[in-house]
């Protein structure tokens, strides 16, 4: 179950406070019976690095990841980059 964090607006009173989802919010302070709101904090995780996005699953970007330096040379002079350069070549005479 969730833990919420909840700060009267009226003395301040700061707390926090297990519910399910199903229950409904609190309303009123237990030291005051002021009014009381939610506290919204930033959420503590961070994506970094590779692997967030659908085209970094793919093989060629995980050959591009393994070595950043070497992967600039590498595709360029193998042969998937040699075969697609060649249908590129292909499809530029037929469309002219």
């Amino acid at each position: 179950m969730p833990t919420y964090q909840y700060a009267c607006t009226d003395c301040d009173h700061a707390f926090e406070q297990v519910q399910s989802f199903t229950e409904d919010s609190l309303t009123t302070c237990p030291q005051c019976e002021g009014r009381l709101r939610k506290v919204f904090n930033a959420v503590g995780v961070v994506f970094k690095g590779s692997g967030f996005y659908r085209t970094d699953n793919r093989s060629t970007a995980s050959t591009g990841t393994s070595s950043p330096a070497g992967s600039s040379t590498g595709p360029s002079t193998g042969s998937p980059a040699a075969s697609s350069s060649s249908s590129a070549g292909s499809s530029e005479g037929s469309a002219a």
